[in-house]
């Protein structure tokens, strides 16, 4: 499968933005789909996944409250959207799969497929 996130941009402390992760090739619906984060000069983490059918997620706690992780399986997306948005969000955002019968990790090394990432900047 191919990953493309889109959505990010330059906002204020305190807005909101919602990311998309589009695939193609096989449906995403096989798939855990995972959101990473890397900032400049740090190590990529983890923000949250969600299971193939979309029963199950999982946020690092930073973001647990703010950011809310969805897929629409039907039209092959995934969303973050994050809510209050605060200046150590800022990161480059990336969508990551897995396939669905491992279910979710927040490892990054455990996701075999990346997108190219998109830029969240949160200006204060």
């Amino acid at each position: 499968v191919q990953l493309q996130a889109s959505g990010g941009g330059l906002v204020e402390a305190g807005a909101s933005m919602r990311l998309s992760c589009g695939g193609s090739g096989p449906p995403l619906s096989s798939y855990v789909v995972g959101w990473f984060r890397q900032a400049p000069g740090k190590e990529r983490e983890f923000v949250a996944a969600i299971d193939s059918p979309g029963d199950n997620t999982r946020y690092r706690e930073s973001v647990k409250g703010r950011f809310f992780v969805s897929r629409d399986n039907a039209r092959n997306t995934g969303h973050l959207q994050m809510n209050g948005l605060k200046p150590e969000d800022t990161a480059i955002y990336y969508c990551a799969a897995r396939r669905a019968y491992l279910g979710i990790t927040d490892m990054s090394r455990g996701y075999d497929y990346w997108g190219k990432g998109t830029l969240v900047t949160v200006s204060s």
